[in-house]
């Protein structure tokens, strides 16, 4: 364990969607103090070299996995010493994501100190619709709580904490699933489509973490680097963006705390 700092300062680079990861980003960020957030789609733009006492991860959890664009961010971090901890949300489990991160960040000579799983609502709209309010507003609660766990654990400078799920569990779905549905990712630009209702505003080329929107007379073209965060879907003001067959009568979901231009890159 090392020991914990009285005034220290902390990085935290985070990737969202739907708001889930940047909510327990602040969350995170308020309970340790001096916090600088920032988002994984502008950091990854150059090589990563932190220099804060602490450095987070947050990101959720893609297909019992580490999304593309993390995988990515973390082939651009420079080699650090420094505490390194990770926070992972998620809708079902987090099977074997934060030991896929662990190996990951261990490929570029980082020590992944603590690696957390924080359960939050559920939002893949191409499987199924927005949880009920209340719901919701339990999984809310349940995180402050989780949240403040974390806080004292990074505080005090501790190491070791793995949260995933049992062995066969995270052998079937971050091993075998996983690695089926990663490297067809990008091809599910082809599922999008838009409805005539379309009012042309823009604002789903606006959020695209990773710049995948285009628009041609007004209207969104997906180009071929999708990531599946969704945001273009859950985001859309008319829901006019639908994602294959089943997805125009789910209902929508983004964290009530979160804005909309919160997420603009």
């Amino acid at each position: 364990m090392r020991e914990p700092a009285q005034f220290m300062k902390t990085t935290i680079y985070y990737f969202t969607g739907t708001g889930n990861s940047l909510k327990v980003a602040r969350d995170i960020a308020g309970g340790l103090g001096e916090t600088e957030l920032i988002p994984i789609a502008k950091a990854i733009k150059n090589d990563v070299k932190p220099s804060a006492d602490r450095i987070g991860l947050i990101f959720p959890v893609y297909v019992w996995g580490v999304p593309v664009i993390v995988t990515n961010f973390v082939k651009k971090l420079e080699a650090t010493d420094k505490y390194f901890f990770s926070v992972v949300t998620y809708g079902g489990m987090p099977a074997s994501t934060v030991n896929q991160l662990k190996n990951l960040l261990r490929g570029r000579n980082i020590k992944l100190s603590a690696g957390f799983g924080v359960k939050m609502p559920g939002n893949y709209v191409p499987l199924y619709g927005a949880y009920p309010e209340k719901t919701c507003n339990e999984l809310y609660d349940k995180e402050k709580n989780k949240i403040k766990e974390i806080i004292e654990y990074i505080k005090a400078g501790r190491e070791g904490r793995c949260e995933d799920n049992s062995f066969i569990v995270n052998w079937i779905f971050s091993g075998i699933i996983y690695n089926l549905s990663v490297s067809k990712m990008h091809e599910a630009s082809k599922k999008f489509w838009v409805k005539d209702t379309c009012t042309k505003c823009g604002l789903c080329e606006k959020i695209c973490p990773v710049k995948n929107i285009r628009l041609d007379q007004g209207k969104p073209v997906w180009d071929k680097r999708c990531e599946q965060c969704l945001a273009c879907i859950q985001w859309c003001p008319v829901e006019a963006i639908q994602f294959g067959k089943s997805t125009e009568t789910r209902k929508r979901y983004r964290h009530p705390e979160i804005k909309v231009e919160d997420l603009f890159i």
